[in-house]
């Protein structure tokens, strides 16, 4: 199909102009201008149609089915004849239309439908004032929600019906760093029908500027304009009025409906149904009252003998009184004034809170109370938890029952029997004393040339035998063989053969010396072992659980303060080349190979098997004096001489668990029972404190730990108390050792 082009026709002037521009390569000035494809694929459908300038004729298309140049130029000649009416009409059009420079130029064809001539446009290019010119077509989904294509590559549809993809998206870091790079991308806005940023303009962005100032967004409204006096001044006044019609009867004849309405209401007032207020007096006054009247005004209570300027001398406070009035609060003093004594009544001075005073009064009178302060009456004893009643927590020691006496010196050590049937006890004499708990018999004794330091029975049941340390750095083992009550045969033969076998193992190069004695000594000891003199004074002795190993602690600050025996290969070592502070005491964990070392302000606990340090207690106390272990291993008990008992759990933390503060004065001694859920505490107070203390197999459980019962029965002598306590195996009692001399057995 072949579409001509309608050619324009100019005047004389313009014809000339056309002339001179066809001689030149180009139709007029060169214009380029960057266009999209489909808008070259129009240009290649509608031909050199459209021109730069309203002076420059259209060239029609060219027909493709056209064979030669010269026969087009024929039939534009022969239509240009038969519509030259019309085209005189489109020259003054067009004519108007370059002096306005309206776009886009319109254009007559043939429809091949209809064979009649039709108006034609070209097409408009959305966006066309923007710079983006050479974008794709916009998105024509309409107004609907653009949600729906979240999950589809492309956004909608154009005008001709193809895909508009989705355009590519960065993350936040890229859109981050095109707020760094570009100044200007804070000036656009996000188009959620194309899915990307449009750049604003300088209207839009002055309009959002405004907004946010509160102000007009228009930029040309002058709010103080002056004001255009319509109707003022000469020749403008409103002579006739707005509305010609003419006034209605209504306004001056009575409405039939308001007189029914008004007669309704008469009658129900002749009747009697409605009935009027009673008239009031004019010249009532309003009446006032006095406040007072209506609730009864606190009576001033009269004054006292202490509020006397000269009162008597039993009325004054002493200094500590008045100290104590001036930190009380005013809420919670008895009386609000101090008595003060002055020599005459003009030496009064003025009242000080007179104003303070005077200023609440007009307060209460105008109904503005002050706010005061609520105090809270609690009683103290209903926040103290509640712990269950010690008569249910039975068995437990709670009276003397035996009690032994070493006449000559205080009672420093003493140990019980695995067993449970035999008390050894060491003074400062150097005495060791055997006795029985049931019957308290003494059944040997032991004079040795020193104080004994400290005693320990070895845990193994089959072998009975016991240790003691004198001050002259020499350790003795003792087994009393000529008594049979003590042992039984093969526990004789057992205990002999561990402290003094047939065949010796070999000797090591050592410090220390083991001797043995040759036969059953009955008064003097079975092994002998001997330390430097450099080790110091006696602290303490404890057992491994097997029974094989033995540690010893002595007052020197060096290496061989610590010393670890083992009795089957007569040999010992000393575990620390250097040690932090001075030690007080050592004990083996009771189921795994670890070792605590308590020094003067921390507990470290050691893995001997990997010889590393696992855990650092640090109690807060001053100087520790005494410490134990759980049966379980995962507690343990710390005392100290500022008279703190504190409570670790292995588990939790490296702090306390619980500080206990009930002794009066420092703590010697802390043990707890190898069966019963109990432990004791001795001090220099001279009491003994017995506390129940459950350990649950349940982690998430706390411990309950109860005090139980103070025991007192020891003197203090000397500033000492009960030096040592320890309990027996199988039962709940306490034996207790004390400055004054005497062993205690404690029973339930």
């Amino acid at each position: 199909m072949a579409v001509t082009g309608l050619g324009k026709v100019r005047n004389k002037r313009k014809q000339e102009e056309v002339e001179e521009v066809e001689k030149g390569p180009f139709a007029g000035a060169v214009d380029l201008e960057m266009q999209s494809e489909d808008e070259a694929e129009d240009e290649d459908r509608e031909g050199d149609d459209a021109s730069d300038d309203g002076d420059v004729d259209e060239f029609p298309e060219i027909d493709a089915a056209s064979d030669s140049e010269e026969e087009s130029e024929e039939e534009e000649e022969e239509e240009d004849a038969d519509d030259l009416d019309e085209e005189d009409t489109l020259d003054e059009n067009s004519d108007a239309d370059s002096d306005l420079h309206i776009f886009p130029k319109s254009k007559k064809v043939v429809s091949d439908i209809t064979g009649q001539t039709k108006v034609v446009y070209p097409e408009i290019e959305p966006d066309y004032d923007s710079d983006s010119s050479t974008e794709d077509d916009p998105n024509r989904v309409g107004n609907i929600p653009m949600h729906w294509y979240d999950d589809l590559p492309h956004l909608g549809y154009n005008i001709n019906g193809k895909k508009v993809l989705r355009p590519a998206k960065g993350d936040e870091l890229d859109r981050f760093l095109q707020t760094v790079e570009d100044p200007n991308s804070w000036t656009t806005a996000f188009d959620q029908n194309a899915q990307m940023d449009k750049p604003l303009s300088a209207e839009e962005l002055d309009i959002i500027r405004r907004l946010q100032a509160g102000e007009n967004p228009d930029a040309e409204y002058d709010p103080y304009e002056p004001t255009v006096e319509w109707f003022t001044g000469k020749g403008k006044e409103e002579i006739m009025p707005l509305s010609s019609a003419p006034e209605p009867k209504r306004r001056w004849l009575p409405s039939k409906w308001e007189k029914q309405k008004i007669m309704k209401i008469v009658r129900a007032i002749r009747q009697g149904r409605i009935v009027g207020s009673k008239p009031t007096a004019a010249d009532k006054k309003q009446q006032f009252y006095a406040i007072w009247n209506e609730a009864t005004h606190p009576n001033q209570s009269l004054p006292t003998n202490s509020e006397s300027y000269n009162p008597p001398e039993e009325y004054l406070p002493t200094e500590e009184e008045r100290k104590q009035w001036e930190n009380t609060d005013p809420e919670d003093r008895e009386r609000d004034y101090l008595p003060h004594k002055y020599p005459a009544l003009r030496l009064v001075p003025a009242y000080d809170r007179f104003i303070k005073q005077r200023f609440n009064r007009q307060l209460d009178l105008y109904l503005a109370p002050r706010i005061q302060r609520v105090k809270l009456n609690i009683d103290p004893n209903s926040l103290l938890p509640k712990l269950p009643s010690p008569s249910s927590l039975r068995p437990f020691p709670n009276y003397k029952s035996l009690q032994f006496m070493h006449t000559k010196a205080r009672v420093r050590c003493l140990s019980i029997s695995p067993d449970g049937a035999w008390v050894a006890s060491g003074d400062e004499s150097g005495v060791i004393s055997l006795w029985e708990v049931n019957v308290g018999r003494e059944v040997k004794r032991w004079n040795l040339s020193s104080k004994v330091g400290a005693i320990e029975w070895c845990p193994r049941l089959d072998a009975c035998f016991f240790v003691a340390w004198n001050v002259r750095i020499s350790w003795r083992k003792n087994y009393i063989s000529s008594y049979p009550p003590i042992v039984s045969p093969a526990v004789l033969t057992v205990t002999q053969s561990t402290l003094a076998p047939a065949t010796l193992p070999p000797a090591t190069q050592s410090s220390i010396k083991w001797i043995s004695s040759s036969g059953a000594a009955e008064d003097g000891p079975i092994l002998t072992i001997e330390l430097p003199s450099a080790s110091g004074l006696s602290r303490q002795l404890t057992w491994h659980r097997k029974g094989d190993y033995l540690a010893s602690v002595s007052s020197s600050e060096t290496q061989g303060s610590v010393w670890m025996h083992q009795i089957s290969r007569r040999h010992s070592q000393a575990p620390f080349k250097k040690i932090k502070g001075a030690v007080q005491m050592v004990l083996f964990h009771p189921t795994r190979p670890h070792f605590f070392v308590a020094t003067q302000r921390y507990v470290r606990l050691y893995n001997l098997a990997e010889q590393k340090l696992l855990k650092t207690l640090m109690p807060g106390i001053k100087w520790i004096s005494s410490m134990d272990v759980h049966p379980s291993g995962d507690h343990v008990i710390v005392g100290g001489y500022d008279r703190k008992l504190c409570w670790f759990d292995l588990e939790l933390s490296e702090k306390p668990y619980k500080v206990l503060r009930y002794h009066s004065r420092a703590i010697r001694s802390l043990h707890f029972h190898p069966t019963y859920p109990l432990f004791a505490s001795s001090s220099d107070d001279g009491s003994i404190q017995i506390f129940h203390a459950r350990v649950y197999s349940d982690l998430m459980t706390d411990p309950l730990i109860v005090p139980l019962k103070i025991l007192r029965g020891h003197d203090v002598q000397e500033g000492l108390g009960v030096l040592e306590i320890k309990w027996v195996n199988k039962q709940p009692w306490l034996v207790s050792a004390g400055a004054d001399g005497s062993v205690s057995l404690w029973c339930s």
